[in-house]
């Protein structure tokens, strides 16, 4: 991956350049926290989080990454 911008998000590394969408958080099946998916190129990542606190700050930075691209 040297040359490419990635982000480090729940034990992933993301290719910034490989994500197509991130969704809003939204609260996950059966109530187990909050939650935002990122689909990337072929592929579709589901990221849950105990709190929407905490999934609202990942989701910023991701977007904030995504944007510096």
């Amino acid at each position: 991956m040297k040359g490419m911008k990635t982000y480090d998000l729940k034990g992933y590394t993301l290719v910034l350049e490989k994500v197509v969408f991130v969704s809003a958080v939204f609260t996950a099946n059966h109530d187990e926290g909050k939650q935002f998916n990122v689909r990337l190129v072929g592929d579709l990542l589901k990221f849950k989080f105990p709190n929407h606190a905490d999934a609202v700050m990942a989701r910023e930075l991701l977007v904030k990454a995504l944007k510096e691209v």
